[in-house]
């Protein structure tokens, strides 16, 4: 049995790609009840964010073809394209890939904090539906203790650098004074909330929220001292929108390009800056081919990103370190529960020799035979029966020359 981590993200796939191997929530459902039956697979995590898909799997052998096949198969995708596209890490570099993306050092946003939490949601989603088995657990919790450690121990995290924050940054460069602006955000969820505490920190003062319940986006807007609508608003809120950031889990376009031309007719073509976060994509790419409209998308920020991101890198080497330590942790950890098994072997076979040894013992004080003399014939006998495979093995060992075998029971039995 191996560890595999397995997927692709912003570093290997462009956003096209990324957004048609993502799993929305609908699909995660049915995703679990086949990795439940796969016959290669027998513990698996799915991670499925806007920058990446990854399965983190315990599977039979070191073949990783499987679960490539299966991604394809599920997402009805070719298999050659998925492939390169991909990456897979087996083993302890596949430890130390989720200990690297639980700390932020995978992330676009070198050191982003929202990537734990959207592990520790996906890794609890697993375990709900028994697919995490002590393989797992065990990899998870190392990599959210080294996570802590990372935040705790470097300076990784000071600096506001996020997917949200580099939106609002590219923002400002566009309007001068973003106290003036209206802002449109579509979604209610962790990202869209973190948009509208860097624009209110920004001087925005005007943001409307759209969600498809309603419910959720009054929560939101309420904390901002925001509006609340239903995403059917979207096309009037369009007219009076400086600034639209989108970010849902709709598996379509939430916003097209006509409503956007109609908008643009009503606003006598003010220009309106949007920035699409979410994969799949909110708002059709078609929509940036339309005058007065700046329209970036989630890998259109990496610029703003890598200029804002320089200032982690000393820390990203320290965290770099405390990552290398977990895994050898981890690594150690788990040599040793593999002896486990064959321990349990060991000694599940040596109990039923004393249990048979025992009968007979009883069996003879009931006979009223002398207890030292049934005493005796117990230990002997169970010396002997204990020590009978090793001593035939040795023995062959010898025979065959084979001396590192006879150099390894003098370590096991400690005969040094």
């Amino acid at each position: 049995m191996s560890l595999l981590a397995f997927g692709i993200n912003h570093k290997t796939a462009p956003v096209e790609i990324r957004e048609r191997v993502a799993f929305t929530p609908e699909q995660l459902e049915g995703a679990f009840q086949q990795l439940r039956q796969h016959p290669s697979i027998s513990e698996v995590t799915v991670v499925s964010t806007c920058n990446r898909t990854e399965l983190y799997c315990v599977v039979d052998g070191e073949e990783t073809a499987p679960v490539l096949e299966w991604i394809s198969q599920f997402h009805h995708l070719d298999l050659a394209d998925l492939a390169r596209y991909s990456y897979e890490y087996l083993g302890e570099h596949a430890a130390r890939h989720l200990m690297r993306v639980s700390c932020g050092l995978d992330s676009m946003v070198l050191g982003e904090p929202q990537i734990l939490g959207q592990i520790k949601d996906a890794f609890l989603n697993a375990q709900d539906k028994g697919l995490v088995g002590r393989e797992l657990n065990q990899l998870f919790q190392q990599s959210f203790s080294v996570a802590k450690q990372v935040r705790t121990r470097t300076s990784i995290g000071e600096n506001p650098v996020s997917v949200a924050y580099a939106a609002v940054n590219l923002a400002q460069r566009i309007f001068s004074d973003l106290a003036r602006s209206r802002a449109l955000l579509i979604g209610a969820g962790e990202t869209i909330e973190l948009v509208a505490r860097h624009l209110r920190n920004a001087g925005v003062k005007d943001m409307v929220v759209a969600n498809r319940t309603l419910g959720r986006a009054q929560a939101l807007a309420e904390e901002f001292n925001g509006e609340a609508v239903l995403l059917g608003d979207i096309p009037h809120q369009l007219e009076k929108a400086d600034i639209v950031i989108a970010s849902t889990a709709s598996q379509l376009p939430i916003l097209g390009k006509g409503a956007v031309e109609r908008a643009l007719k009503v606003r006598k073509h003010r220009p309106i800056f949007m920035v699409d976060i979410a994969v799949p994509r909110d708002i059709e790419p078609q929509v940036g081919d339309l005058d007065d409209i700046y329209l970036y998308s989630v890998d259109d920020l990496k610029e703003v990103i890598e200029e804002n991101m320089r200032s982690r890198q000393e820390a990203a080497e320290q965290a770099e370190q405390l990552v290398l330590e977990g895994v050898e942790e981890f690594m150690l950890a788990r040599r040793a529960r593999g002896a486990g098994q064959l321990i349990g072997e060991l000694r599940q076979q040596t109990e039923k020799l004393r249990q048979q040894e025992l009968e007979k013992a009883l069996q003879q004080l009931k006979k009223g035979q002398s207890a030292e003399e049934v005493l005796q014939r117990f230990s002997q006998s169970l010396t002997n029966k204990i020590l009978h495979e090793p001593s035939v093995q040795m023995r062959q060992a010898s025979a065959d020359n084979r001396h590192d075998l006879l150099d390894s029971a003098r370590t096991l039995f400690a005969l040094d």
